[in-house]
């Protein structure tokens, strides 16, 4: 009996120790009051402006110590979860509860500067109506997607408490990327102050520090193919949704471990663009729109690719080669991410925009295949 007491007893002991070597997570809670101005990007948009919108952030962060390589190159960034609430201080507009995943990445050594970038889902309590709320003409649906960026100065574990401060500049941005119209959106530049909230503030962490970031990053010319779609609706108001299709081919180089370069070409094929072309033919005669005229579009792009692990974050600027039918500007970009599964295959959001005038977002799969040879 004392045998097995004595093994007992040792075995709880060596557990025990185990999971005191084992690195404990980090997780820290923040919580920011926001006070800004909604920007004037569309004179559409000015009778909407009629004060200064008011919100809420709270957000859960799980801090990073470079388990993982991608992590110490980003400098052990923090990846997270955020609920805003913000209230646009306008009747039409209402209010907007959002939900998010963000990053926070920071800047120099003592890592009292920090950037976070975040995206998700937003519901907006008063959108679009034609007979109760015809003002708004921001957002033509209930549902949006949303993203933001604060750039706040931080500082943790204030008095050797596991409270801390924060305080600094965002932006957020609500659009349904024109799923339903009308869709001017909205961009609110906020100033916030916060306080934060660390569970695990009496222990100290180390940082692993990993060889391969004296290495040289050398990878060959990638090429791609993506096929993206969803559904959108043009300009006038009341028009049916139609679905448009997106095929893309494109080369790409890594230049770094963080940084790769895009030049490729793609074809439009957007049904909404075809039943505008038809109902401006018949409404506006003046114009002298050929009912015929062809809907597809040619565009040739160049674009950036940010690297985070799995996932990367693009942004492109094309221009239409072929452009038979004058719809916003000839000249367009995209924002959105990517998410690897393996080497080869991605899945993708984007957000196509013709400067602040939303036309899309895009749903798509694609593959890359490496050029080994090189």
């Amino acid at each position: 009996m004392k045998k097995k007491l004595s093994f007992l007893l040792l075995f709880v002991s060596c557990f025990a120790i185990a999971q005191q070597e084992k690195p404990a997570k980090a997780h820290t809670f923040d919580v920011n009051y926001m006070y800004g101005v909604i920007i004037n990007h569309n004179p559409n948009i000015l009778h909407l402006i009629t004060g200064h919108p008011e919100g809420v952030l709270f957000s859960w962060n799980r801090k990073t110590f470079g388990k993982k390589e991608w992590e110490a190159r980003f400098n052990y960034p923090d990846i997270g979860v955020s609920l805003s609430y913000h209230d646009l201080k306008n009747k039409n507009l209402g209010d907007t509860y959002s939900l998010y995943t963000h990053y926070n990445f920071y800047f120099f050594k003592k890592r009292n500067l920090m950037l976070r970038t975040g995206i998700g889902v937003s519901y907006a309590t008063n959108s679009y109506n034609h007979e109760t709320n015809n003002r708004n003409v921001a957002f033509g649906s209930t549902l949006l997607n949303s993203t933001y960026l604060l750039l706040n100065y931080k500082k943790e574990r204030l008095f050797k408490t596991p409270f801390g401060l924060q305080a600094g500049l965002g932006i957020a941005h609500y659009s349904n990327g024109n799923y339903k119209s009308p869709n001017t959106s909205v961009n609110v530049v906020s100033a916030n102050v916060g306080v934060t909230y660390n569970l695990n503030y009496e222990k100290e962490y180390t940082y692993v520090h990993h060889e391969l970031d004296k290495k040289t990053f050398r990878a060959p010319f990638a090429y791609n193919i993506a096929f993206s779609s969803g559904v959108n609706q043009g300009d006038v108001i009341g028009i049916e949704q139609f679905p448009f299709y997106v095929v893309a081919a494109y080369a790409d180089k890594r230049i770094g471990r963080f940084s790769g370069f895009q030049l490729g070409a793609e074809v439009f094929w957007s049904k909404f663009l075809k039943e505008e072309i038809n109902y401006n033919s018949v409404a506006y005669p003046g114009r002298n729109i050929d009912p015929n005229t062809d809907y597809k579009r040619v565009g040739i792009f160049v674009g950036h690719e940010l690297w985070v692990n799995k996932m990367t974050f693009i942004t492109q600027v094309g221009y239409y080669a072929y452009y038979p039918y004058e719809f916003e500007d000839r000249i367009y970009g995209r924002l959105g991410f990517k998410r690897y599964f393996g080497k080869q295959y991605f899945g993708m959001i984007n957000l196509k925009v013709h400067g602040a005038a939303a036309e899309a977002i895009e749903f798509g799969v694609g593959i890359r295949l490496q050029n080994k040879n090189k």
